[in-house]
């Protein structure tokens, strides 16, 4: 068995990025019958949008870098990121370093939140500048 293509892998990659991201939250088990209290219907649910999926994504791997943990030493397409959203991990992550050497690790983690969510908002999401980004059909 041979290896998948290129675009496969990176449409693998990034589908496993985000179901890690947004598809693990824990919730209550479904109410028993006759309960009284209401429960959100799925096919209600908006999708994350494309600014809160970047704010979540580089966010995350920005952190898990600074942190130096095994799996940032990955490479943008195997963290799901557009080439974009990359450039702003870089950043986020420069901003973190040069945080936690004046503020501690604690205030570089949360500078990085407020940097990616400020700059994946100005941005759009930051997704359009990948080679292999395509919109959902």
């Amino acid at each position: 068995m041979g290896t998948m293509p290129r675009t496969a892998r990176y449409a693998a990659h990034t589908l496993l990025a985000a179901l890690a991201l947004t598809g693990c939250s824990s919730s209550a088990p479904p109410s028993a019958a006759g309960s009284a209290s209401p429960s959100a219907d799925p096919a209600t649910t908006a999708p994350p949008s494309p600014v809160q999926v970047c704010t979540s994504l580089v966010s995350y791997w920005a952190k898990e870098t600074l942190l130096g943990t095994t799996w940032s030493g990955l490479d943008w397409e195997q963290k799901g990121l557009s080439n974009a959203q990359y450039a702003i991990h870089e950043d986020a992550v420069a901003a973190g370093r040069a945080e936690e050497r004046t503020a501690g690790r604690d205030k570089a983690l949360e500078l990085i939140d407020r940097f990616v969510a400020q700059r994946c908002a100005a941005e759009g999401g930051a997704t359009t500048s990948s080679e292999n980004w395509r919109p959902p059909t």
